[in-house]
């Protein structure tokens, strides 16, 4: 089979591999399709430090089943199902309350193992979620960026007519503002590319703030009557975002972290008291993959508006370099199987 395998930094191809064997417990799946995530990118830069080489990438996955075990949660062979690609060790403090995604020994596909972008891929049975008959291969792998934006949003615990700052109009920001105005809250999107700004305006974002043009406490304070964003979501991963979250979010607000800044930031906690803010860290996600399903599948997220372009196998490996070459041409790129 082919699978798409970075061999060190810099070095991505398409590989002749052997078809996995399912394990105990395990599913085989026949990948249908495969997102290519920022994640990804950044294993082929080698900037992130979790990920070993050589690596099978992908964790944005979509397929049919082949092989399962017996009764298991009622999915079988011929069913479409998408893979929930964070493995957790089932017994730590974070897993005994049900908070996998934080688990202390957490796993994730193309990151710390090997990833599903190839055209067959093992995984444990009970982490297959059944996708709709109808549902479309090229979107049904969206499911899984749409559970980290719906993530943020229930951790920072977003409710109907509040406003919500969202910092960064990638693929996840862009998700969160469709999910927002889903549950009929106030969506204010804020990057440095423009041309992501008007990308949100077309899909119905009514506020957008460019902060390399504007005073963004200013226009936040404009468009929230003085009160400043009850929620502030953060998705650039940028320090200097980050620390902008505590002068934009409102009194009593509530802040949510969902980027990975690569050094420290450093705080100012004064601001934090003197606001009483609530502010979480929002890691993957949990529990969120049946209302992601179920808001693409009937349209009310239409996560086909994100979607730049599909390719196929032979061709991921040349996009995933011109990715890296030119980011903003990019917002979203599925690969078919």
């Amino acid at each position: 089979m082919k699978a798409i395998h970075i061999a060190e930094p810099l070095s991505v191809k398409a590989i002749e591999t052997q078809v996995p064997a399912p394990k105990k417990n395990e599913a085989l799946i026949k990948v249908k399709s495969a997102g290519i995530c920022g994640s990804d990118i950044s294993a082929f830069r080698g900037m992130n430090p979790l990920v070993s080489y050589p690596r099978t990438i992908g964790h944005e996955i979509a397929g049919e089943v082949i092989s399962i075990p017996p009764n298991a949660q009622g999915i079988q062979p011929g069913d479409k199902v998408i893979v929930d690609p964070y493995l957790y060790c089932g017994k730590c403090y974070p897993c005994s309350l049900n908070r996998t995604n934080c688990c202390e020994h957490l796993q994730v596909l193309g990151v710390h193992v090997d990833g599903g972008m190839s055209e067959y891929f093992c995984h444990p049975a009970d982490m297959l979620v059944k996708a709709p008959d109808g549902m479309p291969w090229d979107i049904m792998c969206m499911a899984e960026p749409l559970t980290i934006a719906l993530h943020g949003l229930h951790r920072t615990r977003l409710q109907k007519g509040e406003h919500i700052a969202i910092i960064g109009a990638g693929a996840i920001g862009l998700l969160a503002a469709l999910s927002a105005l889903h549950y009929e809250a106030v969506p204010i999107v804020i990057d440095i590319v423009q041309e992501r700004l008007e990308k949100a305006r077309m899909m119905g974002v009514e506020h957008v703030i460019n902060s390399a043009a504007e005073d963004v406490v200013q226009a936040i304070s404009r468009m929230t009557g003085g009160r400043k964003a009850e929620v502030v979501l953060e998705a650039s991963g940028a320090n200097a975002a980050v620390r902008a979250t505590l002068d934009i979010v409102s009194h009593a607000g509530r802040i949510g972290l969902t980027g990975w800044p690569k050094q420290e930031t450093r705080l100012p906690t004064d601001i934090i008291t003197k606001k009483e803010l609530d502010i979480v860290g929002c890691r993957t996600s949990v529990g969120e993959f049946e209302e992601a399903i179920e808001l693409i599948d009937s349209g009310k997220v239409d996560v086909r508006k994100l979607l730049t372009k599909t390719v196929n196998g032979k061709e991921a490996a040349a996009v995933i370099e011109d990715i890296e070459r030119n980011p903003d041409q990019y917002l979203k790129v599925n690969v078919l199987l």
